[in-house]
């Protein structure tokens, strides 16, 4: 498969900011959350920038913001701006056209990784990151409730 992290990111980042809307986070700190280098960070925050998800406030209490409500931003829209490609690579070059699976396996092949990738589309675009933020909230009340 052709995904790489980037989507995880870009969706950790994205929930991060619907958690705290109301005041700005650095790359440094959503970077603190993923365990992760802020230079990436700043890179797929740049991508999520680019496709209209965030924003990027300036100045000493500077930092990123959503762009769009978080009711608005599904699970798909963070993986369509950080991912480039289909998700299921293809064959890296034409098989042999002598043999009769080779000739017709890249056809066959695309009709169901074209399938698969609609599959994944829809799915995640039926989840919005709000949805993620409030499931953050519950896990914590819960957890909270139980004493962990």
């Amino acid at each position: 498969m052709s995904v790489s992290s980037r989507s995880a990111v870009a969706i950790h980042a994205l929930t991060m900011l619907a958690r705290w809307r109301d005041r700005t986070l650095t790359s440094g700190g959503i970077a603190d959350s993923l365990a992760s280098n802020p230079v990436l960070v700043r890179r797929i925050l740049g991508n999520l920038r680019d496709a209209g998800l965030v924003r990027s406030i300036e100045g000493r209490h500077g930092g990123w913001q959503l762009a769009r409500p978080a009711r608005e931003i599904t699970l798909y829209d963070a993986y369509a701006a950080v991912e480039a490609g289909p998700v299921l690579s293809r064959h890296p070059h034409p098989p042999s056209e002598a043999c009769e699976v080779g000739r017709n396996m890249q056809h066959l092949l695309a009709v169901e990784f074209e399938a698969a990738e609609r599959a994944m589309e829809e799915r995640l675009g039926r989840t919005t990151i709000a949805q993620l933020a409030g499931r953050v909230l519950d896990i914590e009340r819960e957890a909270a409730r139980r004493g962990d």
